[in-house]
């Protein structure tokens, strides 16, 4: 046997080998891959929060810092970086004062009403007894053991206590590791920001030491693709939750629902979630429409159906689909395969995933058809 058949045989029993090992100690490196992923977490998380913000940190830098003199270029980071956090911060805040006030008087409302409600209920119990005796009858043949269900009602509030106690050790257990978790998550990603060229300098230097200049170019390449694609989609989710929350408050003016603007807001907010996310804003305002008025609410969710084809199926693949160069019917695709995967997550990183993976597939199909000197005219009719 010649070098090469020996070298292709020793990685094939090393595979098997690993293979092996990897079958019959499964659980105990299942158990070593969620360790690692708990102890990285917070660093994904920053990760994530720094991508997001350099979206709106990046538009600020290049529009507002263009013709700034050298003095000010050097404070030119960290001013947008805070710009960026003030713009974010300010809508968050905005949106939030429109509709707290609201949900709470709705819920204020609600309360007040449930003894008119109880009432309600007793005197058409009164009346269902008295239409019908025989019901009245069978209850008073029920004889309760008063004794046994105080017994069962006293244990079975020991056991809700020792089970709340427990919850609530466990909820501030979880609550502590979730605070300490942001803040790094947080100190991270502003790190990231301001470090950014010197990191992406440090990462290539790294991938030259360590792979050929032609997989290092390769993969540059694909990366560049993939943070110009999330970034574009970012951006053009923020547009068509805006476009929807502005649908539904023109919409609800003109048919004079109430709480017009504070649910414009709140589908807007909630349309960041792809395509599902507006059911959020709708089941909320439905809610806050139907302790006014039961019959609005009714239309309103018939307007929000409405709506929501038109937004699913014509506004979002193409504003979009547009913004990451995917087809309509892959963005479909990608929200119902990445929702019925990963849940929200799936739906929101699916989209730019298969924008990448089309646009990488598309390049290599071009590229082979050339190869092999195919005219466009083959394929194209």
């Amino acid at each position: 046997m010649d070098k090469t058949t020996i070298k292709q045989l020793a990685v094939l029993i090393v595979g098997a080998v690993l293979l092996y090992t990897v079958v019959q100690h499964l659980s105990l490196i299942w158990a070593l891959l969620l360790f690692i992923w708990q102890l990285f977490f917070p660093f994904f998380v920053g990760g994530c929060i720094a991508f997001i913000l350099n979206v709106p940190m990046r538009g600020i830098e290049t529009r507002l810092f263009a013709n700034a003199p050298a003095k000010l270029k050097r404070f030119q980071r960290g001013i947008s970086l805070v710009l960026a956090l003030v713009v974010i911060f300010a809508v968050l805040f905005f949106i939030v004062r429109l509709i707290v006030p609201e949900v709470t008087n709705s819920v204020e409302i609600l309360i007040s009403s449930l003894p008119a409600f109880g009432r309600r209920v007793a005197a058409w119990a009164t009346e269902l007894a008295q239409s019908f005796p025989e019901i009245s009858d069978l209850l008073n043949q029920i004889s309760f053991d008063w004794q046994a269900l105080v017994t069962s009602g006293l244990n079975t509030l020991k056991d809700m206590g020792q089970s709340l106690f427990n919850s609530t050790v466990g909820a501030a257990g979880s609550l502590v590791s979730g605070i300490v978790n942001a803040v790094i998550a947080s100190v991270f990603a502003i790190y990231v920001l301001l470090q950014k060229e010197k990191l992406a300098r440090q990462c290539k230097m790294l991938l030259y030491a360590l792979l050929p200049e032609r997989k290092v170019l390769s993969l540059l390449e694909i990366l560049e693709l993939a943070s110009k694609t999330f970034s574009r989609f970012l951006s053009g989710q923020c547009v068509e939750a805006l476009i929807l929350g502005t649908m539904f408050f023109v919409a609800m003016t003109i048919f004079r629902f109430p709480y017009a603007v504070m649910v414009g807001a709140l589908v807007a907010l909630t349309a960041l979630i792809p395509l599902v996310g507006a059911f959020i804003g709708c089941v909320i305002g439905a809610f806050l429409i139907l302790i006014v008025d039961p019959v609005r609410a009714f239309w309103f969710v018939i307007m929000f159906l409405v709506l929501q084809q038109i937004e699913g199926n014509l506004i979002y693949p193409h504003v979009v689909g547009n913004s990451v160069g995917l087809p309509s019917i892959w963005v479909l695709v990608a929200v119902t395969v990445g929702g019925n995967l990963m849940g929200i997550a799936g739906m929101l990183l699916f989209i730019p995933i298969c924008s990448v993976a089309y646009a990488l597939l598309r390049g290599w199909c071009y590229q082979r058809l050339k190869e092999r000197k195919i005219s466009p005219r083959r394929w194209k009719t």
